[in-house]
């Protein structure tokens, strides 16, 4: 059988940004498509639903504007989150600051700023229990462990996306984990139902990011 001319599908990220850089547009759209749920997902929970829409345009946008500018195309997914995280910076500093003078916001919870109910459809109990005890957290210590939990990321990970030395980052996901278990248990309806998340933590964070992913 002769051997087919046609170019395999690319899927590496390095190689869809270096073609998109070069100016093919359909690699871009590639590299967005494929980020787009995760980029929605990381506002979901931290803002209210009907701003959710525009805070991923924005991201996008600042994207495609800095392009040229990712050292590492290997890294765009810690990138655009960095990114992501800088636009969620952004939209909470001019919506809360003025009318929070002297605070710092990422120091203010999901639920203190914007109240409501997680952006995340919870379809168990624990799931519920995670979710209410995420967005009563620093978004801070919000943003860590979503990036733990959900993204899978180490320190370094973490590091990169919030801009700050992996050090720092440790720290942070340390006492953000102490804190999630104090706030898990605040919000469990039973003794059974804390244990059955803390013991399942893994098991239920990954439930809630398919539930993010799935979502109608």
């Amino acid at each position: 059988m002769a051997k087919s001319d046609e170019e395999p599908v690319e899927t590496d990220d390095a190689v869809l940004l270096d073609r998109w850089r070069a100016g093919e547009s359909a690699a871009g759209q590639r590299l967005f498509g494929r980020h787009f749920t995760r980029v929605e997902r990381f506002f979901l929970n931290k803002v209210p639903t009907d701003q959710v829409a525009d805070l991923v345009q924005e991201t996008f946008v600042v994207c495609v504007e800095g392009r040229d500018r990712i050292r590492d195309g290997g890294r765009f997914r810690a990138y655009l989150l960095g990114v992501a995280h800088h636009v969620l910076c952004g939209y909470l500093r001019r919506k809360y600051a003025s009318a929070k003078a002297n605070i710092d916001v990422l120091e203010q919870s999901a639920a203190e700023l914007s109240g409501g109910p997680s952006g995340v459809l919870a379809r168990h109990e624990e799931q519920q229990i995670l979710l209410e005890a995420l967005r009563s957290l620093s978004i801070r210590y919000q943003v860590v462990l979503e990036l733990h939990y959900w993204e899978d990321m180490r320190t370094e990970g973490i590091a990169e996306v919030m801009g700050v030395p992996p050090s720092t980052a440790r720290t942070w996901l340390r006492r953000a984990r102490i804190d999630l278990e104090a706030a898990i248990d605040k919000v469990s309806s039973s003794r059974e139902a804390f244990h059955s998340t803390m013991t399942r933590l893994d098991d239920w964070a990954a439930n809630c990011l398919q539930a993010a992913v799935s979502k109608p």
